[in-house]
């Protein structure tokens, strides 16, 4: 999972309408894209500067994620961005900003850049509280949207797409994975302990993220202490090969119903220390074998379409952005059925992903 801050539409989401009392979260994901698509058309047959009967405006209960039709559980998804707490979530991000943008914001705010680093935050979360100096924050950390959200597999191919209207949260990927027919067994994430927490919360009469709340062992002292020092391994083997079971919640590809959610390296911020219970590296099947910087890769090829994407139309945005990923996709998946087809059999992982696909 991974977010692209770079690309956002101009519109924030403070000056969004919010939604009606009786909305619950649910979009009909076919209904938004197909009326998006109407827009798009109609734009052809509408005299420039005349409104357009089409237009399709921003708005927290009809604005829908992109999810590929077999991953979804129905054309009915989740958004319940609305219901973001977007001060805390900013100030979250705040605190894990290095020292010298942290002392550059002080200078932006007018706040005295003198003292330790926790003085400066302080300093900074208290100035929040005015209008001028969060939204100089928030500029300067995230752009004026929370960007693209994306959820892909390890050889690339992008499943999921969301635009948010405000900052990155493990909200919106709750939302995605909660709206997919069968939720993957190993989600990595930078931020994987709060995606857990929310997720199961969300969902608590079955706890999707478990066993440990996705973590890989026991959150004990012993096993804490043999994981940090890298002597705990804990193998998955139903990524080697399906379990033959007959767990009715078992993934179709692995057969498994664990769901775990990992992150790539001990989280520097993180303060728990049974984090790093969730490191890659703890996976024989995994370590060393998933590319860390697969999302990476995809935004630093999205940089390109930036700034013709931040001057459209949300609505453009949107339908553009969704094009560009389906041609990638398409692209990605004709050079892995290639690659596939000349060593058969040799690669487990990548012919799961393309079953799925």
């Amino acid at each position: 999972m991974g977010v692209h801050k770079q690309t956002a539409s101009p519109l924030s989401g403070s000056y969004i309408e919010k939604p009606p009392g009786n909305f619950k979260g649910e979009v009909n994901l076919e209904e938004f894209w197909e009326s998006l698509s109407k827009e798009m058309i109609s734009r052809g047959f509408v005299a420039n500067g005349r409104h357009n009967l089409f237009a399709v405006p921003p708005s927290y209960h009809f604005w829908a994620p992109w999810i590929a039709k077999s991953t979804r559980h129905s054309d009915t998804v989740l958004n319940t961005e609305f219901e973001k707490v977007t001060q805390e979530r900013l100030r979250e991000e705040l605190f894990k900003q290095k020292d010298d943008v942290i002392r550059s914001l002080c200078h932006e705010c007018a706040v005295d850049s003198t003292g330790s680093r926790s003085d400066l935050l302080l300093r900074l979360s208290d100035e929040m509280k005015s209008t001028q100096a969060y939204d100089k924050i928030y500029a300067k950390i995230w752009s004026a949207t929370g960007g693209w959200g994306v959820i892909m597999c390890p050889c690339g191919i992008v499943y999921s797409l969301k635009c948010s209207f405000q900052a990155e949260s493990h909200r919106d990927f709750a939302d995605l994975l909660l709206s997919w027919h069968h939720m993957p067994n190993v989600i990595i994430y930078d931020f994987a302990q709060a995606l857990s927490k929310h997720t199961n919360l969300r969902a608590s009469e079955k706890l999707p993220i478990s066993p440990f709340e996705g973590r890989l062992a026991e959150p004990t002292q012993a096993s804490i202490e043999l994981a940090k020092c890298g002597q705990l391994k804990v193998s998955l083997p139903w990524l080697d090969e399906k379990t033959r079971g007959t767990d009715p919640h078992g993934h179709p590809v692995t057969g498994s119903s664990d769901h775990y959610v990992l992150c790539y390296h001990f989280h520097e911020g993180s303060t728990e220390d049974e984090d790093v219970l969730r490191k890659l590296t703890l996976v024989p099947q995994l370590a060393d074998k998933v590319n860390s910087e697969i999302t990476e890769q995809l935004f630093a090829q999205m940089k390109k379409n930036d700034y013709f994407l931040d001057m459209s139309l949300p609505s453009t945005h949107l339908f553009l952005m969704r094009n560009i990923i389906h041609h990638y996709n398409e692209n990605k998946a004709n050079k892995l059925s290639t690659r596939s087809a000349k060593s058969f059999g040799s690669n487990l992982l990548t012919e799961a992903v393309l079953v799925k696909f």
